[in-house]
């Protein structure tokens, strides 16, 4: 049976009024046969139905919460616990270590409880124990700080970045690494498709050596790199970090760290997708060269250690004895049980990358095809930054609103406007754009001096289509000329405070 979603999306992509043509096309789950085919369904499509239906059973099941509440798009990392795990107190707490980076690395201690977290990070992203040592950080601010604080910027000086977006940890990295000597510098992104200028950075990383930082793919755009540009940094004497922040779940496995092997490594966890983003990263440190390497940390800021929760209560108030011994029992334990990187193992790389591959490229395409009515020159709605529709590319994309006169709607002001539909975006940066002279008048246009605020959304393989059909129905309002001046009143008849647009 079809859903009503689909149906009702059905009904809105085929109007007449020629806004969105086919905003099912690379969406093959949710289109169905016409009456008078005779199994035109091939057996990929049928076997990508089930597997579809094999995620949506255990967000079902293990995330109730996510059907009644906000479409989340703004989470970045590994989920570690379902919602149904909940019991009315956190899973852990986290206490800070007064202690430098390459102490940790020589005389570090952890408990069992700690020991057990660990052993479950290492063996989902695919990491070895014999071969790194993995330090538990604040965040990914305080993972990139304790690494460049250690770095020898004295005898390897420069500090090369390959990030189309601003963001807070990566700026805090390259801060601490200018007051420590470094030369800083960053791969150059073409307009518009944000792909890296290739000849650029090849030259900048045969003529000089140091730390390069390299994420597998932009958590704001979708852009993936090679891993050919790892290969290029170690053969030229870099020390390479590899940023897996922005990796959806199961994608280590397509890396093969014994080919790349790469001197860092990072990537962030949080608890529940949809309920609780508190959480940590982790830092990965070869152990050939980790002591040897890292030396003279100015820092004992930033490393954290995992205990079992302090404050214990049941959702009814404070928990009998029998509960708290029993809760306690399960989570100092060595088997704290993550359920989300369970369910991630049992529905597998292919299933997952296949799901949100679909999920995100049916939102690109339906976006894209939005155009404002009535304008004489067809003026489109939404402009995307980055790839467009294509099979290899992240579960993320980054766009803007435009309204009937082709003047950009500010991000702030759409996610703002989609908080209130119950939908969570995120807000990035665009930089270190490079435009070829085509481009200058976009450029001035676009007003992208130093760089352009975008609104983002991530995808996982709990994001279903109901979530993204949500997105796309409340971009598709902006086609209404007054919908901004109705949103304005609508808020202010309410007695709430209002936006000034």
């Amino acid at each position: 049976m079809q859903s009503p979603w689909i149906r009702e999306a059905s009904k809105a992509c085929c109007s007449s009024s020629g806004c969105c043509p086919n905003p099912f096309l690379g969406f093959p789950h949710y289109v169905e046969a016409s009456s008078s085919s005779s199994k035109p369904q091939s057996a990929a499509v049928s076997r990508y139905q089930f597997e579809t239906d094999e995620a949506d059973k255990i967000r079902a099941s293990e995330y109730p919460h996510l059907d009644s509440s906000v479409a989340c798009f703004d989470y970045i990392g590994h989920g570690l616990f379902s919602y149904s795990q909940l019991q009315g107190s956190p899973f852990f707490d986290i206490c800070c270590k007064s202690i430098n980076l390459n102490s940790q690395l020589l005389y570090g201690e952890e408990t069992e409880f700690q020991s057990g977290i660990k052993k479950r990070i290492m063996s989902f992203m695919n990491v070895s124990e014999t071969d790194y040592t993995m330090v538990f950080t604040a965040n990914q601010a305080s993972a990139f700080k304790l690494l460049v604080e250690s770095y020898p910027f004295g005898s390897n000086q420069n500090l090369l970045t390959v990030y189309d977006y601003q963001s807070e940890a990566i700026d805090v990295m390259i801060e601490r690494a200018k007051k420590r000597g470094a030369n800083c510098m960053s791969a150059c992104f073409s307009w518009s498709n944000l792909k890296i200028q290739t000849e650029k950075l090849r030259k900048k990383i045969i003529k000089k050596r140091g730390l390069f930082v390299i994420p597998l793919q932009s958590k704001v755009t979708g852009s993936r790199y090679s891993y050919t540009w790892l290969s290029l940094a170690q053969e030229n004497g870099w020390h390479v970090l590899l940023d897996a922040t922005a990796l959806g779940a199961k994608e280590m496995e397509t890396l093969g760290l014994s080919l790349f092997d790469p001197d860092f490594l990072i990537c962030s966890f949080f608890k529940v997708f949809g309920e609780n983003p508190s959480g940590f990263c982790c830092l990965f440190i070869k152990k050939s060269i980790g002591s040897s390497v890292l030396k003279g940390s100015t820092t004992n800021v930033g490393i954290v250690s995992l205990v079992p929760p302090l404050k214990l209560e049941s959702p009814k108030g404070k928990a009998p004895l029998h509960e708290i011994e029993e809760i306690i029992d399960s989570r100092t334990s060595n088997t704290l049980q993550c359920k989300a990187l369970d369910h991630a193992d049992s529905l597998g790389l292919v299933l997952i990358s296949s799901r949100t591959r679909s999920l995100i490229n049916w939102l690109v395409n339906a976006l894209m095809s939005l155009q404002h009515p009535h304008s004489e020159t067809g003026i489109p709605a939404v402009k995307i930054y980055g790839p467009k529709v294509m099979f290899d590319r992240g579960p993320a994309v980054a766009f803007n609103v435009f309204d009937w006169k082709g003047e950009r709607i500010h991000p702030a002001l759409v996610q703002k406007l989609a908080d209130r539909n119950n939908i969570s975006l995120s807000i990035g940066c665009l930089q270190h754009i490079w435009f070829s002279d085509k481009h200058e008048e976009m450029k001035e246009k676009d007003k992208f001096q130093p760089g352009i605020d975008v609104v983002t959304a991530a995808v996982g393989y709990l994001t279903n289509f109901e979530d993204i059909y949500r997105l796309w129905v409340f971009v598709s309002r902006f086609l209404d000329a007054d919908f901004l001046d109705k949103e304005k009143w609508r808020y202010k008849a309410l007695n709430q405070r209002t936006i000034e647009i």
